[in-house]
């Protein structure tokens, strides 16, 4: 059980680093504090952006119980 939870966790880790690198960047960097920052913020989200977003959390959920059910597996086994 607790190799199942390790690879699963491996492979969520994997998968937020991309589905985070994917997203747009939104502002607030080093470029803008230079002022040379200037993004157009007044177009609403696009429906892939908003996909990106659900699958993003979905992720980062599923990490976060894999991560809470292998100290409980790990603790448990002690």
């Amino acid at each position: 059980m607790v190799t199942t939870f390790t690879i699963l966790l491996m492979i969520t880790s994997l998968l937020m680093i991309v589905l985070i690198l994917l997203h747009k960047g939104r502002g607030g960097g080093l470029s803008d504090m230079f002022g040379g920052g200037s993004s157009t913020g007044l177009g609403g989200s696009s429906v892939a952006e908003r996909n990106l977003d659900r699958i993003t959390v979905g992720t980062g959920v599923l990490w976060f119980t894999c991560i809470i059910a292998l100290g409980l597996l790990l603790k448990a086994g002690a």
